[in-house]
């Protein structure tokens, strides 16, 4: 979802490519020698690459293609906006055992469920070295299934509180802080919604899902194979319900996604949101007036600091390519830090290589880039489960609308329809 987030929306395309056209790229010294071009074995294949849109990715491909040396061709195909129909899309090519697929863009969601299937290739020898080397963990962590590693971390993402600094000159750690804020900006008639993802959608459930890590709970056992909601997920739901029925809930909130929290901030009407650091260049090309006053914290908890949600987007590689090898290669020239600098800078994707914070043109991109290194080191993901599609959907469907939440009840609906979901496959749609 942060993924599709991160790039259907693409800070406001055009207006933020104006913003962005002022940042230079400049080449970082070295280069991945088994990622980006030599002389190889691969003959001068042609490498299909499929992808969400990204603006600038065709860039990346001719860069990667020029330092391939022809060795081969990374071919650029752009899978559908929605993540859902992207997944269609892959899954059920997969599932025909097409060739056609080199080199697939997944959502961090699809690693467990793709490699269960047997339908990606596990990383080994040279290529998982240069895949892990410098990546950061948490990143790292959802592109491993049961120990091994089934893709490279392209990109990543985490929520963090943004907030108007003139409104709320001091950021409430917790949700019962925003709250409070909230009440004390409706008592003296200023802006004072806080836009949350509260739609009938996967953003529903990320939030859901952090707020139970939040408190000290997961929706789901380590290993994935069992419902593992207790306390802190009443906890979760308690919060959701308050917030909802709260000064703080948009009227509108039953329908908002990220961008409708976006805009909602932009246009004046919310005094906060809880969205992905895109919203910052938007921000900057949209309501530049505003930019001086639009700040971030750390994303909220039940007691103190949150646990943001993580997302972001890896590289697998089908097991049915005819070119393996050069697959990986260039897997790995798409993603290393050359690669990622120019992904966070122009398309607005958080880099998965620590490194990449510290490059020439990051400051200024990224001024929140600390306080996303330091999300990262708490995050929780989805529940890593090849069943995930399954879990999200009924979820969604559960906790919706979050103002109808009864905790016990709805704890219990949810333990059981996830059990039942977990019987599932959860490959084909």
């Amino acid at each position: 979802m942060a993924r599709s987030r991160a790039r259907s929306l693409a800070w406001s395309r055009a207006r933020v490519r104006r913003a962005a056209a002022v940042l230079a790229v400049p080449a970082l010294a070295g280069g991945l020698v088994a990622g980006c071009g030599g002389t190889g074995t691969s003959g001068g294949r042609v490498v299909n690459l499929y992808n969400a849109p990204q603006e600038h990715l065709a860039g990346i491909v001719a860069r990667c293609n020029r330092r391939a040396g022809g060795a081969y061709r990374i071919v650029l195909n752009t899978l559908p906006r929605g993540a859902d129909d992207q997944r269609e899309q892959l899954v059920r090519r997969l599932a025909a055992a097409d060739p056609g697929l080199d080199v697939l863009g997944m959502d961090v969601t699809w690693t467990a469920e793709l490699a269960e299937a047997g339908w990606i290739r596990e990383w080994t020898g040279g290529y998982a070295r240069e895949a892990r080397r410098g990546s950061l963990a948490a990143p790292l962590a959802t592109a491993v299934r049961q120990g091994r590693l089934y893709a490279a971390p392209y990109n990543t993402n985490v929520q963090l509180l943004w907030y108007r600094s003139d409104l709320i000159p001091r950021p409430p750690a917790t949700w019962a802080g925003l709250m409070k804020a909230s009440r004390r900006l409706a008592d003296a008639r200023r802006p004072h919604y806080g836009e949350v993802t509260g739609a009938q959608y996967e953003g529903l459930v990320v939030w859901f899902n952090s707020l139970v890590a939040s408190a000290g709970g997961r929706i789901l056992s380590p290993d994935g194979e069992r419902v593992d909601l207790g306390a802190p997920a009443l906890t979760a739901l308690a919060t959701m319900r308050r917030f909802a029925r709260s000064r703080a809930a948009d009227p509108s909130m039953t329908n908002t996604r990220e961008d409708d929290a976006r805009l909602a901030v932009e246009s004046g009407r919310g005094a906060y949101e809880i969205n992905w650091p895109y919203v910052y260049a938007s921000m900057a090309a949209n309501r530049p007036a505003m930019l001086g006053r639009f700040r971030w914290a750390p994303y909220p908890g039940i007691g103190g600091p949150g646990r943001a949600p993580l997302g972001g987007a890896n590289f697998g590689v089908s097991r049915y390519s005819r070119r393996p090898d050069a697959s990986f290669r260039a897997a790995l020239c798409l993603r290393d830090a050359r690669s990622q600098r120019i992904a966070a800078v122009k398309d607005g994707l958080p880099p998965t290589l620590e490194s990449v914070y510290d490059a020439p043109g990051m400051a200024q991109a990224y001024p929140m880039r600390h306080a996303i290194l330091d999300a990262l080191r708490t995050a929780v993901p989805r529940p890593l489960t090849p069943t995930y599609q399954n879990v999200s959907t009924i979820s969604a469907v559960t906790l919706s609308p979050p103002g109808g939440i009864d905790p016990p009840r709805t704890l219990g609906r949810l333990r059981e329809l996830i059990g039942d979901a977990l019987e599932s496959k959860g490959v084909l749609p």
